[in-house]
C-alpha cells in the first residue's frame, strides 16, 4: 500500500510572487508526486509578471495561476508549510513541519533581481523535495 502523497503549502504575503515560484518548482520537480498549495495572507490581484517571466525562462509557466487567500484549512491539511515573510500571520498547528525560507521579495525588481530570488527558490525546492520523497 502505498502512502499518500505529502502535501506542502508555500505562503507569502501576497501570493504573487514567491510562493507561486516555489509552488511552479514543486509541482514541475515534484512530477505528481507531492500536492503543491499556495496562498496569501494578503493576496494581491494577479501574479507578479516579472516573476512569471523569470519562470518562463526556465520553462515554467506560472502565468495561469491566481493568487488565493490563506485558510486554517488550507494549512490542517499540509504536511509541510514553508512561509516567506508572512510573519505571524500564518496559522500554526501542531505536528506540522514549518520552515520560514528568508527570501527578497521579487515585487518591484527587476528581471535580474528575480532570478537571483528564482534561483534560491528552486535550490531550497530541491532540497524539500528530497527530504519529503526520502
Amino acid at each position: 500500500m502505498s502512502s499518500p502523497k505529502p502535501t506542502v503549502l508555500f505562503v507569502c504575503v501576497h501570493n504573487a510572487g514567491r510562493s507561486q515560484m516555489a509552488a511552479g518548482f514543486m509541482n514541475t520537480l515534484g512530477a505528481g508526486r507531492v500536492e503543491v498549495l499556495s496562498a496569501g495572507s494578503a493576496p494581491k490581484d494577479s501574479i507578479n509578471p516579472i516573476a512569471v517571466q523569470a519562470m518562463q525562462e526556465i520553462g515554467i509557466d506560472i502565468s495561469n495561476n491566481t493568487p488565493k487567500v490563506l485558510t486554517p484549512e488550507a494549512v490542517q491539511e499540509s504536511d509541510a508549510v514553508i512561509t516567506m515573510g508572512c510573519g505571524d500571520v500564518c496559522p500554526f498547528y501542531p505536528g506540522k513541519r514549518y520552515e520560514d525560507w528568508v527570501l527578497d521579495d521579487p515585487a518591484g525588481q527587476g528581471i535580474e533581481s528575480v532570478r537571483v530570488i528564482r534561483d534560491e527558490i528552486k535550490k531550497r525546492v530541491e532540497q524539500l523535495l528530497s527530504e519529503l520523497l526520502s
